[in-house]
């Protein structure tokens, strides 16, 4: 493999993100859900599963990414303007199809009611265009200390947010389930009526507004990854490389843990480390294996999903 600081396209990187991809898939049709496999949950609220490790390194690989192709673009002379253009476009096309896989059927079937006075307006595509669209802007127009500043700022804002601005009724700092919290305020407030009904409580949205800073942080994590494989080195330096920004990550998390719970309703920074370590060590083992080694066979399936990643999922939605 190259290693000029020009990559080319990651066939790991598409097989990475095709088994989030089925991931998704498996989790949104487990076949019955009265009778799920622990795993295949999500964490009622503090901690995680494997479950809870998949969207999360969905908005990572993105990150990744977006460095890779942006960087390729503007070498060969591209304006970040016009990048950015695209960005925009395509973050509203991916909305609005988060928008239509909570529409349909628009109650055509018996047992489907619609209404656009409670229709959800967040969602998975929802966050995905917002996080795109917000971290595709910094990488465009910041390199790596830019991005760690935004990265650092996102995570620590929430954090601080979540811990002391007061809730009215609750105090500040009412984490401990999904009621009192101000993620919980803000959406039961602005998005009144317009949140998941499966929600954890009344007016929650684990998509909701402010739990999407850090997710955006999550975006710009991966962007930092995707620098580590641009650096002129060998493949296996890179790997290693990323293994070990992967449990640094790890490491801040469950420190992090300790003051502010992993919880992926909330978002929480912690989880945002957390899960941006695994990613990372998950890229490293899959990047090692498929374009160090060259073992690419085995991951034909799983590269041919993340390559439509986001046709896939919407299909699968509306036949659902």
């Amino acid at each position: 493999m190259s290693n000029s600081a020009s990559t080319p396209r990651l066939v790991s990187l598409d097989a990475f993100r095709g088994a989030t991809i089925a991931g998704m898939l498996l989790v949104n049709n487990p076949g019955s859900w009265s009778h799920l496999y622990a795993p295949l949950e999500h964490a009622p609220w503090h901690g995680w599963t494997p479950t809870d490790m998949i969207f999360p390194s969905f908005l990572w690989i993105m990150g990744v990414a977006m460095t890779l192709s942006f960087a390729r673009r503007v070498e060969a002379g591209d304006d970040r303007s016009e990048l950015f253009r695209h960005v925009m476009r395509r973050s509203a096309i991916i909305f609005g199809l988060g928008l239509l896989l909570v529409a349909f059927p628009f109650g055509l079937l018996p047992t489907h009611h619609f209404s656009l006075a409670k229709m959800r307006i967040p969602g998975v595509l929802q966050r995905i265009a917002v996080c795109y669209l917000f971290a595709g802007a910094i990488c465009l127009w910041t390199g790596k200390r830019g991005q760690i500043a935004w990265s650092a700022g996102l995570l620590a804002g929430y954090a601080l947010l979540l811990k002391f601005v007061p809730v009215p009724g609750y105090g500040a700092g009412h984490i401990g389930e999904a009621v009192g919290n101000l993620a919980w305020w803000i959406d039961s407030h602005v998005l009144a009526g317009h949140t998941w009904s499966g929600a954890p409580a009344p007016g929650f949205d684990p998509e909701g507004i402010i739990s999407t800073l850090p997710a955006i942080a999550s975006t710009l994590l991966g962007a930092l990854a995707g620098q580590i494989l641009r650096e002129p080195v060998s493949g296996n330096a890179k790997a290693t490389r990323l293994v070990g920004s992967g449990v640094a990550l790890l490491a801040a998390g469950a420190l992090l843990h300790l003051w502010l719970p992993i919880n992926k309703n909330l978002w929480t920074s912690s989880f945002a480390l957390f899960m941006a370590g695994w990613a990372g060590v998950l890229l490293a083992a899959f990047y090692w294996l498929i374009d160090v080694r060259g073992w690419k066979r085995w991951a034909t399936p799983l590269v041919i999903y993340g390559m439509n990643a986001i046709v896939i999922f919407v299909l699968a939605g509306l036949i659902a």
